[in-house]
């Protein structure tokens, strides 16, 4: 087979993986309903069916990425793939909350491995002049995951029920594994390095607390302690891995590559601007513009389809053009998107959102992909694991922070009463107060797009030997 033909399998392959991830992370909110119902469980342990895997993936981003640069990331998605499908199973047949609860958290493990490692394999696969396209794919089999998500579980959960869900995960998994089995990659990349336990320990500890305190925040001095407790252990994360010998995330790869560390500054901006905006904007429509939910949804769609469709043309441009142009360019969009939905009214039109999603979908998709193609650039490949992982972390981080926002925001404004005609006024200040901070986020993250400097000619050369 030809060099060309297997990287195309390749891509085939890792866009599986970069669908079935999120797909699985986003598909359970609709179902959420109809599994209490059949579980006989309270809001609590429904919110933890949702939480528990977005945690245990935060928790296990940077270990399995340097998993990954130990063993090789196909090996490692071979085997992520395989307890994933697995893990899906088991979800199906549950039979009570803690037992879903478990396999959902297993699940967040091995999806936020796939995510880590194709990125890792798509990186390795192609030489940088045609990687900036690749990535761009993976990026919109992404997006594409996130947004047929919901409305899949929707149809499966309507048709044969919640347990579907899970269980049409098996087959593409089943896929995955017979194309990895024929791939023909090398297994190890940097095998002579030893797995930091302890480093592994006090990460997981410490991003567990952090996300964990933010998404609890707004009830008070529990969810503040634990922030704070997460702090505490990352900054002692900090100080160990600069001293141990294998380090699980070698500092230097921060602290010595400019462009490796305000990309992921960068990337930690954006999803913080952004990933709160489906959120804000559902209660938008559905409670101030009285659309039903199905009407919202079509609504929303319209980003991450933009998203979706931008994303391999911006990764295209970047590989011809400076990847730090066109990502800054893109958070310059973004930041344009989210100041237009500061100003909603009760009386602002519908294409006025359609319009400001349509601009929040090119401006996340030129920047996401390029300043993932400048991230994966600056390292060599012995780091390509890790240096996904960060992507990952970013992601992560960022995603909870963007909420943590909107949930203060509403606190402040809201309190603890429930959303009501009598309260619509208050609820738009607080979207809008939202999208205004948001929007100066995503202001601050265009210096960090133009702080990193100049990224072409200096590919793999800034990244630790």
């Amino acid at each position: 087979m030809s060099k060309q033909a297997d990287r195309r399998k390749i891509l085939f392959v890792t866009t599986l993986g970069a669908l079935m991830a999120p797909y699985v992370f986003s598909s359970i909110n609709t179902t959420l309903p109809s599994i209490g119902r059949d579980l006989s469980i309270n809001a609590v342990l429904m919110n933890w069916i949702a939480l528990s895997s977005v945690l245990s993936a935060a928790m296990f981003i940077i270990p399995m990425g340097k998993i990954a640069d130990i063993y090789g990331p196909q090996r490692v998605l071979l085997i992520a793939v395989t307890v994933h499908i697995t893990a899906s199973f088991l979800c199906g047949v549950s039979s009570s909350a803690a037992m879903l609860i478990a396999f959902r958290a297993l699940q967040g493990i091995c999806g936020t491995t796939m995510m880590v490692t194709t990125t890792a394999i798509i990186s390795t696969a192609y030489p940088p002049g045609e990687r900036g396209q690749a990535l761009g794919l993976n990026v919109a089999a992404i997006y594409i995951g996130l947004s047929l998500g919901p409305f899949i579980g929707g149809i499966l959960t309507n048709n044969f029920g919640w347990r579907s869900v899970f269980f049409v995960v098996v087959p593409v998994g089943a896929l995955m594994i017979a194309l990895l089995l024929n791939l023909k990659q090398e297994w190890t990349v940097a095998q002579e390095n030893r797995f930091d336990f302890k480093g592994s320990l006090i990460f997981s500890i410490g991003l567990f607390s952090l996300i964990y305190g933010l998404s609890t925040i707004s009830n008070g001095r529990a969810g503040l302690t634990m922030v704070f407790i997460g702090l505490f252990a990352l900054v002692v994360f900090g100080f160990y891995e600069a001293k141990t010998q294998d380090p699980l995330l070698d500092v230097r790869l921060l602290t010595n590559n400019r462009i490796l560390l305000f990309s992921s500054l960068a990337a930690l901006i954006s999803y913080s601007a952004t990933y709160a905006v489906s959120f804000m904007l559902s209660l938008y429509l559905q409670y101030i513009k009285g659309f039903p939910p199905q009407q919202a949804g079509l609504v929303l769609a319209i980003q991450p389809a933009t998203q979706a469709f931008f994303s391999p043309l911006a990764g295209k441009l970047s590989d011809r053009a400076e990847p730090q142009k066109v990502a800054s360019l893109g958070m310059l969009l973004t930041a344009m998107g989210l100041l237009s939905l500061s100003c909603l009214t009760p009386a602002t039109g519908q294409h006025t959102v359609l319009g400001a999603l349509f601009v929040l979908g090119v401006g996340f998709a030129f920047f996401s992909s390029p300043n993932s193609l400048a991230i994966m650039n600056s390292v060599t490949k012995k780091h390509y694991g890790v240096a996904s992982a960060i992507i990952a972390v970013s992601r992560s981080f960022g995603q909870t922070l963007s909420m943590g926002i909107t949930t203060l925001s509403m606190a402040f404004y809201l309190g603890k009463a429930h959303i009501g005609p009598l309260n619509h006024p208050e609820l738009l200040m607080s979207l809008r107060t939202s999208f205004t901070i948001l929007s100066a986020l995503c202001g601050l993250g265009i210096f960090a797009s133009l702080a990193r400097g100049q990224t072409r000619g200096t590919a793999n050369t800034q990244g630790m030997e």
